[in-house]
């Protein structure tokens, strides 16, 4: 009879041993329940649906029309979230000086319809003379064309620019050097007493060719 309670008693033992460490700590139970009940009420906004949100975190209601961030072109919050204009914009003139960006697209105010030369403006097809040897035109593309005139050679040795002439003259006709001395180009010039020069024919810039004869006291010897 003894031998029976001992045995019965045993498996008792290792119960009540077993069952603490089966059913844990009743307080870090409760923490693990709370940080899950926290953890569930967590709500994150979602507009799907329900309207749009722009870069800025701002909200607009379905159908609300609204520019995202620095755009100028429109978007309409759909249930698919927003629907954006994206237009073909056309292309700006070459010669646009004053452009708009009110609309979506950006629009030229003013195309340039002159010429800029040398500090000064030019109607299109204008003539103008900037120079006395100049001739300039401005072109449909504003761009100044110029033709410069091609002078002659002055047959002297003394050119002079005559104001708003182009070209040099000579006001007192051919001529050439005899020595530092200028003589008129055609004839024979006596430029001392023993001494008879003359230009060469067309020959300008060459020094006048001089005959020079004997002299005595002066006075030449045939």
């Amino acid at each position: 009879m003894g031998l029976l309670l001992l045995t019965a008693f045993v498996p008792l033992l290792a119960l009540s041993a077993v069952s603490p460490a089966t059913v844990g700590n009743p307080q870090d139970y409760a923490a693990d329940e709370a940080e899950r009940t926290v953890g569930e009420n967590i709500v994150f906004d979602d507009y799907r649906g329900k309207g749009c949100v722009d870069d800025s975190g701002f909200v607009y209601k379905l159908g609300e029309r609204f520019y995202p961030g620095h755009s100028n072109c429109p978007c309409v919050c759909t249930e698919d979230g927003p629907v954006c204009d994206q237009p073909e914009c056309p292309k700006l003139h070459p010669k646009c000086t004053k452009v708009e960006h009110n609309g979506c697209c950006p629009e030229c105010k003013e195309v340039k319809n002159f010429c800029e030369y040398r500090g000064k403006t030019y109607k299109i097809l204008e003539e103008f003379k900037p120079s006395p040897c100049e001739w300039c035109r401005c072109e449909p593309n504003n761009e100044v064309h110029c033709v410069v005139s091609d002078c002659a050679v002055p047959e002297c040795v003394n050119p002079v620019y005559e104001p708003e002439q182009c070209c040099p003259i000579c006001k007192n006709g051919p001529n050439c050097f005899a020595g530092t001395t200028i003589i008129p180009a055609g004839i024979e010039v006596k430029v001392d007493d023993c001494t008879i020069c003359r230009c060469h024919n067309g020959d300008w810039w060459k020094p006048a060719q001089c005959l020079r004869r004997e002299c005595l006291n002066g006075q030449s010897l045939s």
